[in-house]
């Protein structure tokens, strides 16, 4: 028979203030999901559609973040390796419809993306600012607080893109923002993903097993 010797840190009590805020980025990210998917659609746009894609991928992140709350330091990280490479991935996606975007050359609806920029910024720092004690935590805490902090920035340089194509009537500056978008997205998740796998070798180190 297998005798298990866990010195692994017990499992984390679950904190209902991290909790509470998860559940409001959640809502937040679903709802403007569907704004800026149907927004990106009408206006053309290829930085709102990337950032519909990317509220999409938070809002089923911060879901799987309250499934594993007060699980143990290993499915937490690995849960967090999983969301990083989500985060990744998104980026590449976003890089793919950019390039494809270029080859149509339709410039996007300013007006309409500027303004749905400015609802998703605000959004997104009502998601950032509830997150943002949390921000030092493990790589799960750590990875939605990336997530939230990327989207305000995407969306202040969505908001500049609007200005640009207004401005001199191109679909460049929607492009070169979703490119940025894209790189957050890629950057965002590698670092996720490097302390993540990080805490797994920590946490299986912490754990021996005898037969």
């Amino acid at each position: 028979m297998a005798c298990t010797c866990s010195h692994e840190p017990a499992p984390q009590k679950p904190n209902s203030k991290f909790r509470t805020a998860l559940w409001i980025a959640l809502f937040i990210n679903l709802a403007m999901f569907f704004v800026e998917l149907f927004g990106g659609a009408y206006a053309h746009s290829s930085a709102l559609w990337a950032d519909s894609l990317d509220f999409f991928g938070d809002a089923v992140n911060y879901a799987i973040s309250l499934a594993v709350l007060g699980a143990s330091l290993y499915w937490r990280a690995t849960v967090a390796l999983f969301k990083g490479a989500v985060m990744a991935l998104f980026g590449l996606v976003v890089i793919g419809k950019t390039a494809y975007a270029y080859t149509q050359g339709i410039p996007p609806e300013a007006i309409t993306m500027g303004a749905i920029g400015v609802l998703a910024l605000v959004a997104n720092v009502v998601s950032a600012a509830v997150l943002y004690a949390f921000r030092d935590g493990d790589s799960n805490m750590q990875s939605v607080w990336l997530c939230s902090r990327n989207d305000a920035i995407g969306n202040v340089a969505v908001i500049f893109a609007a200005i640009g194509v207004f401005g001199i009537g191109s679909m460049l500056p929607d492009l070169i923002v979703a490119v940025i978008m894209a790189t957050l997205g890629l950057t965002g998740g590698y670092q996720v993903m490097k302390k993540a796998i990080q805490e797994r070798k920590l946490s299986a180190s912490d754990t021996h097993i005898f037969q």
